[in-house]
């Protein structure tokens, strides 16, 4: 079964790469004939994950180059070193981390291109959020006059982002309306202007047409490519394409989140030479994460991501909430509301199945776990706690067979997962009330866990 804990892409490769490195585990030392065993186990698991041929060709020749060389080091065991290997090299081909380049006088364009559904319309808003919160003004242009939706689906991520959308409607040329936006972005102070263009199905010359005059008509500082990571190896040669006609400055891979096999991500970058510079991980406008060449390839060996968790977490948790909390636990007075509280801020950060994937050592031990069994529990735990009223959620004593009943049937759970809850909940309590009178207290104790 699919391991629940990583759920995005390279599930596939993981598991067959931790299948490798499990079996090397066994011997004593690396010889000659492991080093070429492994490999052919490699190459087959990138081939199946769509990473372009000759990037595996390259990438192997890499590896065993360094394996069979001088570079063993005699303290790590055979796996550890081909994992260290694998690792140093998987960095080196997802190459350096790319940022937005922000130079010069504003406000600077950002010019998304693409083909159609892979995300752009969505990825406007995304960055827009994702740079309001570094501080700029941004301000978002509806350049794809092909797609009435498209500027109605801008329109509406606008209002719920509460930021401004420039739009002419249908019947104006995209060049002229991304012109506009421009002057329009000048006089009114925003800093950053983010364009949305057209796609086709698969590119063809009009299209690249239009980009091209688009592009001198705004001169961008940055031209974007978002391409779909379930695309697999074709999306090599979208991306040669576009960076053939518009030069690209940088990447976006979107649905990381889905079942893709992961190939794009290695491959886009090796062939193209451009840059990574986001991960889009959902659908939601928070779902965006700064690449990270190093974080990916520990996620690809199955190695976690604790960087990446503890950003997402900072960006989720209130800073009062959580002194809060920490007051609550000092004081032994944690209850279910505050459990829930942080229950559905845990919720906020993502599918739990992406979480646990990030906790270095988890995804082999829940190897047999599906992210929807790992989901629906927190959705049922949710359920019940919802279902009691606020007397039982801060006094969890006064239930009684009755109130488990009732909460019960309000939450379409069971009464023994009602009581498998409260003990739980007493357990952790327990638990907690330790935590309170230790010297150390909370902050103590998350030391543990740096």
């Amino acid at each position: 079964m699919a391991c629940a804990s990583r759920g995005i892409m390279f599930e596939n490769l993981t598991d067959k790469l931790q299948a490798v490195f499990k079996r090397l585990g066994k011997r004593g030392i690396l010889r000659e004939a492991d080093v070429e065993e492994v490999l052919r186990e490699i190459r087959l698991a990138l081939l199946e994950a769509d990473v372009h041929y000759k990037v595996v060709k390259d990438f192997v020749g890499r590896i065993r180059e360094r394996a069979i060389g001088a570079e063993i080091t005699k303290s790590l065991s055979p796996a550890q070193q081909v994992v260290k290997i694998v690792h140093a090299e998987l960095i080196e081909t997802l190459g350096q981390p790319g940022r937005l380049e922000l130079k010069g006088p504003a406000p600077y364009v950002l010019m998304l291109v693409g083909l159609q559904g892979s995300g752009k319309t969505t990825m406007v808003a995304k960055l827009s959020r994702h740079l309001k919160k570094g501080g700029h003004l941004p301000l978002m242009v509806a350049g794809d006059t092909y797609r009435p939706a498209a500027i109605r689906q801008l329109e509406v991520l606008g209002r719920q982002l509460e930021m401004p959308v420039y739009s002419e409607g249908q019947h104006v040329p995209p060049p002229k309306i991304c012109a506009n936006s421009v002057r329009e972005a000048r006089q009114r102070g925003y800093d950053v202007v983010i364009l949305d263009t057209a796609g086709r199905l698969q590119i063809d010359d009009e299209m690249m047409g239009e980009l091209e005059a688009v592009k001198r008509a705004v001169n961008p500082v940055e031209t974007l490519l978002v391409a779909d990571a379930m695309t697999g190896q074709e999306a090599v040669n979208v991306a040669a394409g576009f960076n053939e006609r518009v030069g690209l400055t940088g990447l976006i891979l979107t649905k990381v989140d889905g079942d893709a096999r992961g190939g794009a991500a290695i491959s886009m970058r090796a062939v193209t030479g451009v840059p990574i510079k986001f991960l889009g991980t959902g659908e939601k406008t928070d779902a965006l994460e700064v690449f990270h060449p190093d974080r990916l390839a520990s996620r690809v060996l199955g190695m976690g991501d604790v960087l990446t968790l503890i950003e997402r977490a900072e960006s989720t948790f209130d800073q009062e909430q959580a002194e809060h909390l920490e007051r609550k636990i000092r004081e032994a007075s944690f209850d279910l509301e505050d459990f829930l509280d942080q229950f559905q801020q845990i919720r906020q950060m993502g599918p739990l199945s992406q979480l646990l994937g990030m906790v270095p050592g988890l995804s082999q031990m829940m190897d047999d776990v599906s992210p929807e069994v790992t989901d629906q529990q927190f959705k049922r735990i949710e359920a019940i706690i919802l279902s009691m009223t606020p007397e039982e959620r801060r006094n969890p004593r006064v239930f009684n067979a009755s109130r488990k009943r009732r909460v019960a049937r309000g939450s379409g759970t069971t009464v023994q997962e009602v009581n498998a809850l409260l003990k739980q909940f007493r357990q952790m309590q327990q638990v907690m009330k330790q935590m309170g009178k230790g010297k150390r207290g909370l902050r103590g104790v998350m030391r543990l866990f740096g």
